[in-house]
């Protein structure tokens, strides 16, 4: 059986990096990390993750500190969240998109090295 179309406007690429949740009414920030990142969106690991439908404002941590508003998209119990992301400033998609371009095409150089050493 083939795996499902992928339904993501964008590749997501693995890897961790500190974001803060703040959830409306709650003046306390929930403080993890991405397992995954993308332009429009990230997955967080929380053993208490949000209810789907519940709006966020994320601080997200790469190179500075990027604001973004986003949604909680999927919940999986004791796993984490997916959260869509809604708005951001067009300067915060700019540093976002050159991170993430920057990463991607690190861990493609990492794989090729990978790839050329299991071959020596």
């Amino acid at each position: 059986m083939p795996p499902p179309p992928e339904r993501r406007a964008d590749t997501r690429i693995r890897m961790k990096a500190p974001v803060e949740l703040y959830v409306e009414g709650n003046s306390a920030p929930f403080r993890c990390a991405t397992s995954d990142l993308s332009l429009y969106g990230c997955y967080i690991e929380t053993i208490f993750p949000f209810p789907i439908g519940t709006a966020l404002e994320l601080k997200l941590q790469i190179n500075s500190t990027l604001l973004i508003v986003g949604t909680v998209v999927t919940s999986d119990p004791q796993v984490g969240n997916g959260i869509k992301f809604s708005r951001m400033l067009p300067e915060d998609v700019e540093e976002l998109r050159a991170f993430l371009t920057e990463k991607a095409t690190a861990d493609e150089e990492a794989a090729g090295e990978d790839t050329a050493q299991k071959k020596e």
